[in-house]
């Protein structure tokens, strides 16, 4: 077998990603770690797209980590994304067994794929307070004037925007010296979809998820006591969802928004991942249209070659 340290499979969303990740833990009878930045969440399924039957492959279950790890409101950071993730992908090598790591959140999988060291940032309430009331727009502006940028890709709430300037001000201000993160050798594999077939994907899985229940999990949620500024906190499907539920949209509103909002992000995730590229990573696309297995062949025949 390969000597990598990791299998990584990363695509925009609707591309298939947990079917392949499932299929191929089950041929190397190994385990996946989640890199997604929002199905850490408990009881937000619908709007993450968990997909946990994908978990099940010719009925045995794949074990999987950091999905359902902590409350709804809570915000979680990148930095606890990196403690964690290194505890799972200790705990699978401790059984000899190789990881997969499969998501959609670029920041998250290159955070630990090229072993950014990183501060656990506190809040700075001051600062929340002076921005509270700047539009996105300036946060965004304001953002891009540090040299070092956090991630652009998921800001696209006022909450995310101030956090994200927030991390910005603490790392001004602290040594240039982090904590240890090991230097993992991936084998990174991309799930490449067609443009239109991906924009086809996604609106069709919008209606599936909507279907589903979808907004009666928003309902649900808000009804447990998370705020609705916590919910849109989140982004994508649960601010649309939420705005819906409160009033501020109506359902053809909030379907039109949310729709263009998925493809957006779609494209901002492929700019992150050919930004990786170009950052020094080598991703190996493969065709998204090809059979389930064809496609665990293609990778197990990559992996094999190292």
């Amino acid at each position: 077998m390969g000597n990598y340290d990791l299998i990584t499979i990363l695509g925009p969303t609707a591309s298939g990603k947990t079917p392949i990740a499932a299929a191929l833990a089950y041929r190397l009878n190994t385990e996946i770690i989640s890199g997604d930045s929002r199905q850490v969440y408990r009881r937000m399924n619908l709007g993450t797209g968990k997909d946990l039957e994908d978990y099940m492959v010719n009925g045995t279950p794949i074990p999987y980590h950091l999905i359902d790890i902590v409350e709804p409101g809570y915000r979680y950071s990148l930095f606890e994304y990196q403690r964690d993730f290194l505890k799972a992908y200790n705990e699978i090598i401790a059984k000899h067994k190789v990881p997969v790591l499969c998501g959609g959140t670029g920041l998250y999988l290159e955070s630990v794929l090229k072993g950014y060291k990183l501060f656990d940032v506190p809040a700075n309430p001051e600062l929340r307070s002076r921005l509270a009331d700047v539009s996105l727009e300036e946060l965004t502006k304001q953002l891009t004037t540090y040299k070092k940028l956090h991630n652009t890709t998921d800001v696209d709430t006022v909450q995310r925007a101030i956090r994200a300037i927030e991390i910005e001000e603490y790392y001004l201000r602290q040594p240039t010296e982090r904590r240890d993160f090991p230097q993992l050798n991936s084998l990174i594999i991309g799930i490449n979809v067609d443009r239109n077939l991906r924009r086809e994907k996604i609106s069709k899985r919008l209606r599936q998820r909507l279907e589903s229940g979808m907004v009666d999990e928003v309902r649900d949620l808000l009804k447990e006591g998370i705020s609705a500024a916590d919910l849109i906190y989140y982004g994508l499907e649960y601010k649309f969802l939420t705005e819906y539920v409160i009033g501020k949209l109506t359902y053809e509103e909030m379907f039109r928004l949310l729709e263009i909002a998925i493809h957006q992000f779609a494209k901002r995730q492929m700019t992150w991942f050919r930004g990786m590229e170009r950052r020094g990573f080598t991703i190996h696309w493969i065709d998204g249209t090809l059979s389930l297995e064809e496609k665990v062949d293609e990778i197990l025949n990559l992996y094999k070659k190292n």
